[in-house]
């Protein structure tokens, strides 16, 4: 899967929270400075070429909305994150994080029943 650029994946997160939308209603929710109509719109179809984003055709307007949910990217985005800057292992990610957080024992142990519950709700 092809990954997103900062500029694709913020209208993504607006996509993501809008369900569907036009071009006018991505630029209402981009904070100050807006982008032009034209640099959204391209933007937009760029990621229909990559496969994230479907549009339904009103004449010569478009509705655009999301074909990858946003677990799913998150997912697939996290996963090429481990392979590349940890050696794929997601404990070395954990350690890094717990370290560079100065995470307690404590805060260990209460993350891993978070986790140990998670999975075992999963299982149900």
């Amino acid at each position: 899967m092809k990954e997103l650029t900062k500029a694709e994946e913020q209208l993504m997160q607006i996509l993501w929270k809008l369900k569907k939308g036009f071009i006018k209603d991505l630029i209402d929710k981009i904070p100050e400075p807006k982008p032009a109509y034209n640099t959204v719109s391209t933007f937009i179809r760029i990621m229909e070429k990559k496969g994230f984003v479907g549009h339904t055709a009103y004449g010569n307007t478009h509705e655009y909305y999301p074909l990858i949910s946003k677990k799913e990217y998150t997912v697939q985005f996290m996963k090429g994150f481990i392979k590349n800057y940890f050696s794929n292992s997601l404990q070395e990610m954990v350690s890094f994080f717990a370290k560079e957080d100065k995470m307690s024992i404590s805060e260990l142990e209460e993350l891993l029943q978070e986790v140990k519950k998670d999975l075992e709700n999963e299982k149900k």
